[in-house]
């Protein structure tokens, strides 16, 4: 069964909740609200497709195992739909194959369970942002110039990329990332600047969660090609540059 929350204001984001066990999905989408969201909460992967495609949320969370139809596999048919709506996953896996997997399926973010709901909170603000700076006026493929670091292309108007002449498949997330180091191109962003920049929130020292997508991108950028533009300056960051 689903739960609808009355919107806080006509202007309130909308937060598609997909979550099976009771407690966290009505303890969750009462703090959402709260928070200012317009919240519809249901228990399975079947009621999340039928919402999403009924309501059209402005952000959708999905928690990742779900009897009969999971949040993986939601995510997949959304993706494979052409739905781009941000999907921020829920996930008891504390793995790194397990991350991977959800990226994989088309998430843009994730938090691991039990998780802190101010951290859920700064994910869906900055998905959100993201989301909204990647449509507004002026950001069009007419709009902004592309950024070019050795044979990588990067179109941010039409949120495309390329390295020489082969199209990169990124997820948003991955996308503002690799933007963000193609920007600084050949210089040394520390871990803070980027939390800052993509998630706009530092989760400390102890966060996995760049690392996790760096090795993502890498896989997408670096090894189809042998020769890696992404580089780990140990205990610094991570800077984009040739050799």
């Amino acid at each position: 069964m689903s739960h609808s929350a009355p919107p806080s204001s006509p202007s309130a984001p909308t937060v598609l909740l997909a979550e099976d066990d009771r407690a966290i999905r009505n303890a969750l989408a009462r703090a959402l609200t709260l928070e200012g969201y317009a919240v519809t909460a249901v228990a399975d992967g079947v009621e999340a497709l039928a919402a999403a495609h009924r309501t059209k949320p402005d952000i959708l969370v999905l928690d990742v195992m779900m009897p009969g139809i999971d949040g993986l596999q939601v995510c997949r048919v959304l993706r494979a739909e052409g739905d781009r709506t941000p999907i921020l996953m829920l996930t008891a896996l504390v793995e790194t194959p397990d991350r991977i997997a959800g990226l994989d399926a088309g998430a843009d973010d994730y938090v691991v369970k039990p998780f802190d709901v101010e951290e859920v909170f700064a994910r869906l603000r900055a998905l959100l942002r993201r989301t909204a700076s990647a449509y507004a006026p002026g950001t069009g493929p007419a709009g902004g110039r592309q950024v070019v670091a050795a044979d990588l292309r990067i179109d941010p108007g039409a949120r495309r990329a390329w390295r020489a002449a082969r199209e990169l498949e990124l997820t948003r997330t991955e996308f503002d990332l690799l933007e963000l180091l193609a920007r600084n191109h050949g210089i040394v962003l520390d871990h803070a600047t980027i939390y800052d920049r993509i998630w706009g929130y530092d989760f400390g020292p102890g966060s996995k969660n760049l690392a996790v997508y760096v090795g993502y991108l890498r896989r997408k950028v670096d090894e189809p090609h042998g020769v890696p533009l992404i580089h780990t300056v140990r205990g610094v960051g991570y800077v984009l540059r040739e050799g």
